[in-house]
């Protein structure tokens, strides 16, 4: 039985000991982290691909009191996204269409190819030493989150209700990220273990599989400087492997029977 939910907003107290959880107002902290309890969905519940950022950053959570559903995924980083899309075959722009517009028309369709959201379905946080202020974005909070005791929990939590078992047409699981070193691509493997419990292997550098589904890190859309670049290969630079490698185990998972 599918665990996908519906495009929409999501009901889950999964990780909150409180009752009843309001939408994006009931929060859990513990050890300079939160969660909001705000999960969503964009898509199709049968998708053939899932595509997940990591959780939602300040301008999607921002959205969320005043714009429509369908514009608050990846919002403001939908060029992006589709740049990721299109390098690892998934995406193919119509005559004369933009990247963003191209990925508008995914989010927004119920019955096509993909599903869309993020690994950490409630918006994740961390409190600023320096200043106490909770910032949803920053560098290496993907890997340190899922690192530790109360990220972990979650994480697992969260994976194991929503990617624990997939319609049977589901076939690669996109996740932006890679991490210093490719820290979040290890953490999100060991995650997967203990979600879906199985024979999982690597494919490659940023891919693995239980032989069921192959989950593939990209880079992230909101990666700064040249790292979007360097990952398409529009330099020289031995990120452009990590594309190259992205794009092989994206064609292998969509291969499968």
């Amino acid at each position: 039985m599918s665990c996908l939910p519906a495009h929409g907003r999501v009901s889950c107290d999964l990780c909150y000991s409180v009752a009843p959880v309001s939408f994006d107002e009931t929060r859990r902290e513990a050890n300079g982290w939160r969660i909001t309890a705000n999960p969503m969905a964009w898509g199709n519940q049968h998708a053939e691909v899932i595509v997940l950022g990591f959780s939602k950053g300040p301008t999607q959570a921002g959205a969320i009191a005043s714009a429509p559903h369908d514009d608050i995924a990846y919002k403001g980083s939908r060029n992006n996204v589709g740049k990721v899309l299109e390098h690892v075959g998934l995406l193919a722009l119509a005559s004369g269409e933009a990247h963003r517009t191209a990925v508008d028309r995914l989010v927004a369709d119920r019955q096509g190819r993909f599903h869309f959201s993020s690994l950490i379905r409630c918006t994740v946080e961390r409190q600023e030493a320096a200043t106490s202020e909770w910032k949803g974005t920053g560098g290496g909070m993907l890997g340190k989150f899922i690192k530790q005791p109360f990220g972990q929990d979650v994480t697992t939590r969260c994976v194991t209700r929503f990617l624990g078992a997939l319609p049977s047409a589901t076939k690669l699981v996109v996740l932006f990220g890679l991490g210093t070193n490719l820290s979040y691509v290890s953490a999100s493997m060991e995650v997967f273990c203990k979600a879906r419990p199985g024979g999982w292997r690597k494919i490659n550098s940023v891919s693995y599989t239980d032989e069921r589904i192959v989950v593939v890190h990209v880079e992230h859309f909101a990666s700064q400087g040249s790292l979007i670049p360097d990952w398409l290969g529009a330099t020289s630079r031995p990120r452009k492997q990590l594309g190259i490698e992205a794009k092989q185990a994206v064609q292998a998972a969509l291969q499968r029977s």
